[in-house]
């Protein structure tokens, strides 16, 4: 990973939040409105994750997940003007679909609702939505980066100008527990 200028994906912090905890091991991914090239293109195959708070809302996520998104909300509140990284991923697997009948099958493997995931498929429909399977690493300790006007709006991916910590190897997720995951994951876009 360079060092020099780390990369970030932003992702709403609920999102992130599941990773982190191993709830699961994916994120769908089309684009923000900002994308320079209109539409999501995977630019680093590691990278941190940038927990985002702007689009992210209780009704867009399953029940469960809506505790945990006003935890999120509640913990950004106590740092204000920055935003804190703990984590970083490496991509597994970019698979992209493009029907619904494939999204509804992974339903059980994210926190999105059911229409919320739909929207994300039909938007830009002439692009394929990705699903990053991601294999998830703690940092040693969270690092907080100062909230810049660059960091902000809706596109995937970030040059922090900050300097981070050089990921450890130690994955959240065993490999045993990975792999049964990353396999239901296959298993859904197989049918």
């Amino acid at each position: 990973m360079n060092q020099e200028q780390p990369i970030a994906l932003r992702e709403w912090a609920v999102a992130v939040r599941a990773l982190e905890e191993g709830r699961q091991v994916i994120v769908l991914r089309k684009g923000g409105i900002a994308e320079e090239t209109r539409e999501f293109r995977l630019e680093s195959p590691r990278f941190y994750l940038f927990p985002s708070y702007e689009h992210q809302k209780p009704h867009l996520v399953k029940p469960d997940a809506g505790e945990v998104l006003a935890d999120t909300v509640a913990k950004a509140a106590r740092h204000p003007g920055a935003v804190r990284v703990t984590s970083f991923a490496e991509v597994v697997e970019d698979i992209e679909i493009t029907d619904s009948e494939t999204l509804k099958r992974l339903g059980d493997l994210h926190i999105w609702t059911e229409d919320y995931a739909e929207e994300r498929l039909k938007w830009k429909k002439t692009k394929p939505l990705h699903v990053l399977v991601l294999r998830m690493y703690a940092l040693a300790a969270p690092v907080d980066i100062p909230m810049k006007e660059s960091y902000s709006g809706c596109k995937s991916w970030l040059r922090l100008d900050e300097p981070m910590p050089v990921p450890e190897a130690k994955p959240i997720l065993s490999d045993e527990q990975f792999d049964l995951q990353t396999e239901a994951v296959r298993q859904a876009i197989r049918g």
